[in-house]
């Protein structure tokens, strides 16, 4: 059957040349954004809940934006001054340059690692003895702890904002092609907003082997994986099926 309407499950892009534009146009297929689900940020006094008190450490690990806008958020509420000697290690090029929001680049030690947490083993273990504070959401992945336990550093995770399921009422009689997932969370935000939810003619595209999990589990027939060999990116792989189906369809 021929495509088109795609729903993404993530915001908006907010760059006017990404990929998903581009698949619009070429393909002539509508495609819609909406998050399944959101974060939240913990509280200042259910972080104390957890026995952290900011003042302890002389590290932070920062894995992504929202672990960065978050720490900071922390702090503030709990009226913290952050130390200059601080020091800071981004998982990604992208967290290091966000991190520019809140501090003075040059004033401060910063850390880049490449891409994944596990690029950043090196420089960590050159400042092993330093105390590290990895803020986190309520989700977080088994690599981070795994690789700093490896490491035999003083670490400590922090709850400091929770991934929540988005309300999708509004979408209770709206059909799509194609619905585009990104994490096991967001298949669950898909069957606790709509139980009696049965798939028929729609084809859906999963990212990374956790999410395609939780997709078979609830049954569902996975049309569309990412990250593969040929497809790196889910709007790769969104066009190689797309392009595919709709020629076949004329």
């Amino acid at each position: 059957m021929k495509v088109k309407t795609i729903l993404v499950s993530q915001p908006e892009p907010k760059v006017e040349n990404s990929p998903y534009f581009e698949l619009q146009q070429k393909h002539k297929v509508k495609v819609d954004f909406r998050p399944f689900i959101h974060v939240e940020g913990v509280s200042a006094k259910d972080v104390r809940l957890q026995k952290i008190d900011l003042k302890n450490y002389t590290a932070i690990i920062l894995t992504s934006k929202n672990s960065v806008d978050h720490f900071f958020r922390v702090a503030e509420e709990m009226r913290y001054k952050i130390p200059e000697d601080l020091k800071y290690f981004c998982q990604s090029e992208a967290v290091a340059f966000y991190l520019q929001k809140y501090v003075v680049y040059r004033k401060r030690k910063i850390y880049v690692g490449q891409k994944d947490f596990a690029d950043l083993s090196p420089l960590i273990k050159k400042y092993k003895d330093e105390k590290f504070l990895l803020p986190a959401s309520d989700q977080l992945s088994n690599e981070a702890p795994q690789t700093l336990d490896n490491l035999k550093v003083d670490w400590t995770a922090a709850t400091l904002y929770k991934t929540v399921m988005s309300d999708l009422s509004d979408l209770a009689d709206v059909y799509y092609d194609i619905l585009v997932f990104f994490s096991p969370t967001g298949i669950r935000s898909l069957f606790k907003n709509f139980p009696d939810f049965k798939q028929n003619d729609t084809r859906i595209a999963v990212f990374g082997s956790t999410t395609q999990k939780e997709a078979l589990e609830n049954n569902l027939v996975v049309d569309i994986m990412a990250p593969t060999p040929e497809a790196p990116s889910m709007t790769m792989a969104i066009e190689k099926y797309v392009a595919k189906v709709n020629k076949e369809s004329k």
